[in-house]
């Protein structure tokens, strides 16, 4: 009986978080249907619908075992899928002075962002998140970095909650930008992918351009998103380091950073079955939903309104920073 206990100790919190991510995706679908756009991705409204209910209703500690390990070994699954869905391939097919550029923007974003989060009173966790998720792709940057710097549940959902928020005013945002300043298709293609969060949101900020901003949108996007394993490598080693105590190179680096990558290099040499691709991505969404619903059923709503005025501060100030500096790159590079 031992040897089952503990599994069946996790059913009652896995139960309630495929419950609270089926109602996100059911939420986001109903958005879909009759607004012909989900505004709220299923991921954000998981761990705002579990953030409610947990701010609601007490829950029995039957609950926790379950929901800490959707949080935890469910979301770094998801993470080892998410490499899958990124090529190096969209490096060649850039060019080398754009790529530079798009490097050189993520990780000025990346510091400035930071500086800022910090200098508003923000905690190293947020920080960073904040930090990571309008540098690089929102949502899914601030999933994959929580669990590398241990981030406390109520900055994972105060960072989501928040460039939410700021991802769709950016979409709403850039079209007028373009038409203001009299940006050409491929200049407006440039700065949404540089700017705009997730993929989606890319094609949409795009379209005013027309389909070559479209495809320069995207092009500028994935380049930017292959920065994601590079940035959760690199503080991996640093948040995996303990004062005092020597440790190699696998205890430094979580096991599902090293499984991104290795996913990503066989995406980029065409290893892993076209067929199979769509389908991981699939799975490592659902994951990533369902483990942002646990965290939210862990949040303490009292953390997250407190921090709230300066998370959306610190993050609408970095993404203004993220916006200049994309604008003095498509100069700099002379992207007429």
């Amino acid at each position: 009986m031992s040897a089952l206990r503990h599994p069946l100790q996790l059913l009652p919190g896995i139960f309630l978080s495929l419950v609270v991510a089926g109602a996100a995706l059911l939420a986001a679908w109903t958005e879909q249907v009759y607004f012909g756009e989900a505004w709220l991705e299923g991921l954000v409204l998981a761990i705002l619908f579990g953030t409610a209910i947990s701010s609601a209703a007490r829950l029995s500690p039957a609950f926790r075992p379950g929901i800490d390990f959707c949080a935890k070994a469910v979301l770094e699954v998801a993470i080892v899928l998410l490499g899958a869905s990124i090529s190096l391939g969209a490096l060649g097919d850039a060019g080398f002075g754009l790529v530079g550029g798009i490097v050189g923007v993520v990780v000025l974003s990346l510091l400035a962002g930071y500086a800022i989060s910090r200098a508003l009173g923000l905690s190293r966790g947020l920080a960073t998140l904040v930090a990571c998720g309008n540098s690089i792709c929102g949502n899914s940057a601030i999933a994959a970095a929580a669990p590398v710097i241990r981030a406390e549940a109520s900055e994972v959902a105060a960072s989501l909650s928040f460039t939410a928020f700021l991802s769709i005013l950016v979409v709403l945002l850039l079209p007028v930008i373009y038409a203001a300043i009299g940006m050409s298709a491929v200049q407006s293609g440039v700065l949404a992918g540089l700017t705009v969060y997730a993929v989606p949101q890319v094609l949409a900020a795009a379209a005013p351009a027309g389909p070559i901003g479209i495809q320069v949108g995207t092009l500028v996007k994935l380049v930017r998103v292959l920065m994601l394993g590079p940035v959760i490598f690199v503080l991996g080693l640093s948040h995996g380091r303990k004062t005092g105590v020597k440790l190699g190179f696998f205890e430094m680096v979580p096991w599902f950073i090293i499984g991104f990558l290795a996913m990503m290099g066989l995406r980029s040499v065409d290893l892993i079955p076209a067929p199979a691709l769509p389908v991981m991505h699939e799975i490592s969404g659902l994951l990533t939903i369902i483990a942002m619903a646990a965290l939210g059923l862990t949040v303490d709503i009292k953390s997250v309104m407190k921090s709230g005025g300066r998370v959306i501060v610190a993050a609408l100030l970095s993404l203004t920073t993220l916006g200049v500096v994309s604008y003095a790159l498509i100069h700099f590079l002379g992207i007429a």
